[in-house]
């Protein structure tokens, strides 16, 4: 199988392990051998009670597992990518200089006898407490985490993070015992399926009581679903153009959309596309090519970490939007950050460029509004 065939089933693959969690081994294992790793695991990370989550691993088993959890996390400086962006890749040269890796005893006692000689690690997922990453080792006869390892994880881990925010929009337990459209009419987020015109086929109940309330989404008289205003409308047309074409196709786009009702409310969309895989049976019984998932802007992050990724602002472009709010005008920024005020000003340009708003003050007003405790 050629690499752009494989990777198109290994994408679909992984939107198919939302619903059937099995699946997750054998994508994991895949993903490492299209990377070109060896091993690898899904693992969320708690930082209050510094417990972990393991998804999914290959690679090692149960008992060599327990031993490295006993003896090697503090010792393990790349099992710690928190401080990475979103869907950065880095290596363990990138954490700590390699030599020095080296030299330590996670190296020696566990990296080395194990045949590890780099890991590709990313974030998938960041909250205020918690992290979740994906890891594939590389064989030390492999050599270290290149170019090409990196472009290939970024080809991948898109679809991981969508596959893993929908998973938790869906909170499914049994999904295998279920057939997808019980799924989709029992979720308590809101859930649209469309065709590819973008006519609504089907909408479960929290998804019907949305289009009802005709706000920043709603049914045209001929059935389509369009967004509350022309700017939001055309980036939701663009992503359910690219859900309609495949998984491969749909890329980075629609990791989340944002949405914003008439009260000041903040909504996130997220998009799955059906036409691949195990969805198809969702496709085929309504004729949709894509679901639409709604809920609150409400997650266990931060209102800022909401923000962040509402807007897609960069690490530097939401700190400069938090001082506006802390610190005040550019002068005053510029002076904490001890940078020029030309540099501010370049960050605060872009901000207004991708919130929408012209003015700090309302700069302020829209944080302001993340600020409130919302229901899930």
């Amino acid at each position: 199988m050629d690499d752009r065939k494989q990777l198109s089933a290994l994408i679909g693959d992984i939107y198919d392990a939302v619903f059937d969690p099995d699946l997750r081994t054998d994508v994991l294992d895949r993903i490492a051998g299209f990377t070109g790793g060896h091993s690898g695991s899904l693992l969320s990370k708690h930082a209050l009670n510094d417990s972990e989550n393991l998804y999914c691993y290959i690679g090692n088993d149960p008992e060599t597992l327990q031993a490295y959890s006993e003896s090697y996390p503090k010792l393990d400086s790349t099992a710690d990518p928190m401080s990475a962006g979103i869907d950065q890749i880095v290596s363990a040269e990138d954490l700590v200089p390699y030599d020095e890796f080296r030299r330590g005893r996670f190296y020696r006692e566990w990296a080395r006898p194990h045949g590890w000689g780099d890991i590709a690690s990313a974030v998938i997922d960041k909250s205020a407490t918690s992290c979740t990453f994906l890891s594939v080792a590389r064989q030390e006869t492999s050599g270290l985490v290149d170019d090409q390892m990196r472009h290939r994880m970024a080809l991948v881990i898109p679809h991981v993070r969508r596959a893993l925010l929908i998973g938790k929009t869906i909170h499914h337990k049994e999904a295998e015992a279920i057939c997808f459209t019980d799924i989709f009419d029992g979720l308590s987020a809101g859930m649209v399926l469309v065709d590819a015109s973008g006519r609504i086929v089907h909408a479960n109940s929290a998804g019907g009581a949305l289009l009802e309330a005709t706000d920043f989404l709603r049914k045209t008289a001929c059935g389509q679903l369009v967004a509350g205003d022309a700017a939001t409308n055309a980036a939701l047309r663009d992503i359910l153009v690219a859900a309609s074409a495949g998984d491969t196709v749909l890329g980075v786009k629609g990791t989340a959309l944002p949405l914003t009702a008439h009260n000041g409310e903040r909504y996130i969309a997220h998009v799955l596309p059906l036409t691949s895989g195990a969805r198809r049976g969702a496709s085929l019984a309504y004729n949709a090519v894509a679901a639409l998932f709604v809920r609150k802007a409400a997650l266990e992050s931060s209102p800022a970490e909401v923000i962040g990724e509402m807007y897609k602002l960069t690490p530097t472009e939401l700190r400069v939007l938090l001082a506006i709010v802390d610190i005040g005008g550019v002068p005053e920024v510029a002076a904490s950050f001890g940078v020029a005020a030309t540099t501010v000003k370049t960050h605060l340009s872009r901000l207004f460029e991708k919130t929408g708003v012209g003015r700090q003050a309302d700069l302020v007003k829209l944080v302001a509004g993340f600020s409130t405790p919302l229901a899930n």
